[in-house]
């Protein structure tokens, strides 16, 4: 879907092919940017079903890698396509649809087998990440070396445990002992019970205790999830309203092109660091001072909020529906569009035009609004 869509995408803005209907266009756009949910959904719940005891530290460093995922692919644009515009729409479809094909048979869930050394690993790639981010306006050279150095780590740890798993044979292969296994699957088949399926609209007001598996309808007409989308759509949205909104405030106190480039590159970096310590420092307190997640929730931003949100949903909900992460998910959007275009951009357009008119000048077809005459 990632490839399909972005490859119409340019294919339209090169004009290699007929210039699309607005619909058409509307179309390659919802099916590119929609794609990344699907791999988004499977890497968050896979680690989270694999790693459930760590799930706030494994979400934190997943959640950071995907808030540094804009400046890498700043930084590895250049050297593949130099200055063309068009063709970082064609970088951003072949990228991601490449490396999920690469990794595909990677994301698996797996039998959950506790490890005393298993939040080792996580600080492993805690410390990697943080020199990603250190060095990541550096050249594309040592940007690659970090890209791939958690492949290191994992291949590390594999040869590990293939080692102990070695041993392990090898002393059960020098002491062999004969075990003898009662059967029970007579006393096993007597003592299973069918279970009545029941419909998921006849319980869906019939909510289990926190912590269980919820039904998709249980858990969207819960009052948590009304709560959470709530908070975060508040929360959330003011904030994509400042990020979302950098280049016209860039413009508006007149800042070079350049300076706004390198400054959206760093807003990456600091995103991905409020994501990584929401993530790893919840995980912390909850452990130590059996603080709460969703009082963490309330005195954090955006880059911190969103490990906390899909943890604290996997907490309450359970781990059985990933629709749940994406309901979730879905306040970013609409928190957005509220804040950014309903209250902030009307506000922002009105506040151009009566600039324009002070200067006695008039908006042409189609030209953007720019408060730019505020430092005049």
């Amino acid at each position: 879907m990632n490839l399909l869509g972005y490859i119409m995408i340019w294919l339209a803005a090169s004009q290699k092919i007929a210039k699309p209907k607005v619909w058409q266009m509307c179309m390659y756009i919802c099916v590119g940017a929609n794609s990344q949910a699907f791999a988004n959904t499977g890497a968050l719940v896979t680690c989270v079903k694999n790693f459930p005891e760590s799930r706030g530290v494994v979400l934190g460093i997943l959640k950071g890698y995907v808030g540094l995922s804009g400046a890498i692919i700043t930084q590895l644009y250049h050297p593949f396509y130099g200055t063309d515009p068009k063709a970082l729409i064609l970088f951003i479809g072949w990228l991601p649809a490449a490396i999920s094909f690469a990794f595909l048979r990677t994301i698996r869930i797996t039998k959950v087998i506790w490890e005393e050394k298993e939040l080792k690993v996580f600080y492993n790639f805690l410390y990697i990440s943080l020199g990603f981010a250190g060095f990541l306006m550096e050249a594309p050279p040592v940007v690659l070396l970090f890209l791939f150095l958690p492949i290191a780590v994992v291949v590390q740890e594999e040869f590990k445990l293939w080692k102990i798993k070695q041993q392990a044979l090898d002393a059960h292969s020098e002491h062999p002992q004969l075990k003898i296994m009662a059967d029970n699957s007579t006393e096993s088949t007597n003592s299973e019970k069918e279970v009545k399926k029941v419909s998921c609209f006849s319980n869906m007001f019939n909510s289990p205790e926190r912590g269980e598996d919820y039904t998709i309808f249980q858990a969207l007409f819960s009052i948590d999830m009304f709560v959470l989308f709530f908070a975060t759509t508040c929360g959330i949205g003011g904030t994509l309203t400042v990020v979302d909104n950098l280049g016209q405030i860039g413009t508006s106190l007149g800042y070079p092109n350049k300076s706004m480039s390198t400054f959206i590159s760093l807003i990456s970096i600091w995103n991905y660091l409020g994501r990584v310590t929401a993530g790893f420092g919840s995980e912390i307190v909850l452990d130590k001072y059996k603080f709460p997640r969703h009082m963490i929730l309330t005195l954090l931003l955006l880059s911190s909020k969103m490990p906390i949100l899909y943890a604290i949903i996997s907490e309450i909900f359970g781990l059985k529906y990933s629709t749940l992460y994406n309901f979730g998910a879905v306040s970013s959007p609409v928190g957005s569009y509220l804040l950014n275009v309903l209250v902030a951009g009307r506000l922002y357009d009105k506040e151009a035009e009566k600039q324009m008119a002070v200067k006695g000048m008039k908006r042409k077809p189609e030209e953007d609004l720019n408060c730019k005459f505020a430092l005049e």
